[in-house]
């Protein structure tokens, strides 16, 4: 009877150490500026290449978006579908651009991901990915967002 109560405080312990990471990234990217939902593809043969589009939700407005982009020794096939935050997005135009990161995948099925991009207008994409295919990648790498008008 005694280990029901010191397990619920050790639980309730352990979820306020695990909610601090999450809160001090909140305070280090700021307060977000829209939401972003990204579908591609990416086919790759040493070096990779994606394209799909984007959906931005921003100040009340959704705008569309183009993408496309590259990758650094990759060999396979995935579908990936993103979905996160916008940072530090001031104006609609400033989401245009090429957004990089330097990072990696393997997917063999599904799989899961995330990351954060940053174009040169300061503009940040903090994403969580959902992946099917096969495919593995590694090294810098780059997604171009061009509006649809």
């Amino acid at each position: 009877m005694r280990f029901a109560p010191i397990a619920a405080v050790a639980a309730l312990s352990f979820a306020s150490f695990a909610a601090v990471p999450a809160a001090m990234a909140a305070d280090t990217m700021g307060r977000p500026s829209g939401t972003v939902t990204i579908r591609t593809k990416s086919a790759d043969v040493g070096v990779g290449y994606t394209w799909g589009e984007a959906t931005l939700r921003f100040a009340g407005h959704t705008y569309r978006y183009k993408v496309t982009g590259g990758q650094i020794a990759a060999v396979g096939f995935s579908e990936v579908v993103s979905k996160g935050e916008v940072y530090n997005l001031h104006r609609a135009a400033d989401m245009a651009g090429t957004f990089a990161q330097a990072a990696g995948e393997a997917t063999l099925g599904s799989g899961l991901g995330g990351g954060v991009y940053e174009n040169k207008n300061g503009v940040r994409l903090k994403i969580e990915s959902s992946a099917k295919g096969a495919r593995l990648s590694a090294g810098a790498g780059g997604l171009t967002f061009e509006q649809i008008k």
